[in-house]
């Protein structure tokens, strides 16, 4: 699961140090959370969790307050989540997850990056059972018996425990993320995470190779250059540089 999981996390850095429309993203998912869980950081800890992950990625505060003052307003755009799965290039899964005002134009546009990449998306639930929905939690740490032990004691569902180079990361199921959240920040006073957020994770990777890799860079831009498209997530294996 760590092996995956590293995977992604690069290549989404990848993407993310190219876009220029990282601001928007940000500003679109923070207003959609904060409208639909309460505008206040202590409350919606899947917002307070957005917000220090938008900081670490530098997304300048006045960014963060308009998307939650359009949410205090009550009025503004009427986003609602959209998913669509599929197999990109090499075969791998793919599941691409947006928000959106208009679902018809973004599967027009997401359908256009499959196609153009001799891609094929499917009908929803075609590659889902194929990963873990899972909330992940990594930060500075040795003590991985002590951190299980809060956990358990929270009656936290954990899927799993890393612990490598002096870091812990936490899988639990999507669903665990806040109270997982809230346990790891009771237990261990002043804990900062390096990450906390709800990905997919794919059960197993598909390696992708030769002029499928070039397809790949191709098929991950288009879909970064959505405006609609929040993450991206997939089971390509790449080789190592």
């Amino acid at each position: 699961m760590g092996r995956a999981f590293q995977n992604r996390k690069e290549s989404m850095a990848k993407t993310a140090a190219a876009k220029t429309k990282v601001y928007s993203k940000y500003g679109r998912e923070i207003y959609v959370c904060a409208k639909s869980g309460g505008t206040d950081p202590q409350a919606n800890l899947s917002l307070r969790g957005l917000i220090e992950r938008a900081k670490k990625d530098q997304v300048p505060a006045h960014v963060i307050e308009k998307a939650i003052d359009k949410a205090n307003g009550g009025g503004g755009e009427d986003y609602s989540p959209a998913r669509y799965e599929g197999y990109g290039p090499g075969n791998c899964m793919v599941i691409v997850d947006c928000l959106t005002d208009n679902p018809n134009r973004t599967f027009g546009d997401v359908r256009l990056a499959f196609t153009k990449t001799k891609c094929k998306i499917g009908t929803p639930g075609a590659v889902a059972h194929m990963f873990d929905h899972c909330a992940i939690f990594a930060f500075a740490g040795d003590d991985e018996e002590a951190v299980l032990e809060a956990l358990m004691e929270a009656d936290v569902d954990v899927t799993d425990i890393e612990h490598e180079d002096g870091k812990i990361t936490v899988f639990t199921p999507n669903t665990e993320y806040a109270k997982a959240k809230q346990a790891l920040e009771e237990a261990f006073e002043g804990i900062e995470f390096d990450v906390d957020e709800i990905q997919f994770l794919p059960k197993t990777t598909t390696p992708v190779e030769g002029d499928d890799i070039p397809l790949f860079e191709k098929f991950m831009d288009m879909l970064n250059d959505l405006d609609d498209v929040q993450n991206v997530y997939h089971s390509a294996e790449l080789p190592q540089d």
